[in-house]
């Protein structure tokens, strides 16, 4: 089972992806951690991935597709992966298509798991990380027992720099631009199913799991269209060897053509050239009049088909053009309601952590009180 796993950041497919590969034992790629990896290790790709990073460039298309492929090929992969982390766009959900379908390893599904805006924007703003174990809380939803601290291993807990209600309102204005072609370049494959990501993980990983089971293919079947795959990609990977060690013996040379026979003019064609020569002298020799009146004949019609051109260029320009207007007020409109959200959304989160402050407070003062009446 090959699947590709999809969503905004905070809507949870990350962890979603784990329990999967822990229920159906097969491997994931998360192009981040391998990058992170090959980087470690030290590989070429890790090197070049490395000297674009280091240049504060995007690591490109094609050294993650490469990474991708180095680790679909591996044998653990045979029997199904899941890819976590791309594609992000088009471009690259179209290359991923081309890599897996020349390895014979085509995708099966891809899922989506689907959370409100509203939603994941007080995930993000309420996620901490602890620094020593990586256990993660949220002061909305999963507070930890003591603020600031895990309460696994006592650790200090860190709120990220970029988890705040700007960053992540351009993030997710990002996502809904570039994957939202992602998400029909699948659904018109009739692959993408669906996963509304709200409430228990529990809940959500069981239909998550419905869908798998219900797509998965019969494991006979996928081997044996497998093996077909595989078998013609060899074939053609085969062939553009021969191909290459053919074209690096040959050289630039070109082949030489054989020599044309010469034709040995009999009679008969001796007689025919004659005939023609006369049937050439036989015709009408065009005066410079009547040529000048065609050549302004000419003049006329292209002047005519200009002109009935004109009038409907213009008028696709025009509609063009209010398209266009249209479609700016449309972003310019999502953009004021988006702003509306994140600052109702940051005043409410303001009162709430004030609110719980004071509670905090009036705690402390609470247990002082009651200590200081012990002492007396």
């Amino acid at each position: 089972m090959r699947i590709v796993m999809l969503g905004a950041p905070g809507s949870g497919k990350g962890t979603q992806a784990k329990l999967l590969v822990e229920k159906y034992k097969l491997p994931q790629i998360s192009t981040g951690d391998m990058l992170r990896e090959a980087v470690a290790e030290g590989t070429p790709l890790g090197r070049q991935a490395k000297a674009a990073m280091d240049a504060g460039q995007l690591v490109s298309d094609d050294i993650v597709l490469s990474i991708i492929q180095e680790r679909v090929t591996r044998p653990d992969a045979r029997k199904g992966f899941i890819v976590d982390g791309f594609p992000r766009n088009l471009q690259q959900a179209e290359a991923l298509d081309q890599l897996l379908t020349a390895l014979g390893r085509p995708l099966n599904l891809a899922l989506l798991v689907a959370v409100d805006v509203d939603a994941l924007i007080q995930r993000l703003v309420g996620r901490r990380t602890c620094l020593s174990c990586g256990q993660m809380y949220n002061v909305f939803y999963a507070p930890p027992h003591i603020e600031g601290r895990c309460d696994a291993c006592g650790g200090r807990l860190r709120h990220r720099a970029d988890d705040n209600e700007e960053t992540i309102g351009n993030r997710l204005r990002v996502f809904e631009t570039q994957t939202h072609p992602v998400l029909e370049y699948y659904q018109q494959q009739e692959k993408l199913r669906t996963v509304q990501g709200v409430g228990e993980i529990s809940d959500i990983f069981r239909a998550l799991s419905k869908i798998v089971d219900d797509v998965k293919p019969s494991s006979r079947s996928e081997s044996r269209t497998d093996t077909i795959r595989a078998a013609f990609a060899k074939h053609r990977a085969v062939k553009a060897r021969e191909d290459a060690a053919a074209r690096k013996k040959t050289g630039s040379k070109a082949r030489r053509k054989p020599a044309a026979k010469k034709k040995v003019a009999t009679k008969k064609t001796a007689a025919a050239s004659g005939s023609v020569k006369k049937k050439v002298t036989k015709k009408k020799v065009v005066t410079r009049k009547a040529a000048a009146k065609k050549v302004a004949a000419k003049k006329k019609a292209v002047v005519k088909k200009v002109a009935a051109k004109k009038p409907a260029a213009k008028k696709a320009v025009k509609k063009k053009v209010t398209k266009k207007k249209v479609l700016t007020k449309k972003a310019v409109a999502r953009k004021v309601t988006v702003k509306k959200k994140v600052a109702a959304k940051k005043k409410a989160i303001v009162k709430k952590t004030a609110a719980k402050k004071k509670a905090v407070v009036k705690k402390k003062q609470a247990a002082k009180k009651k200590a200081v009446r012990k002492k007396r």
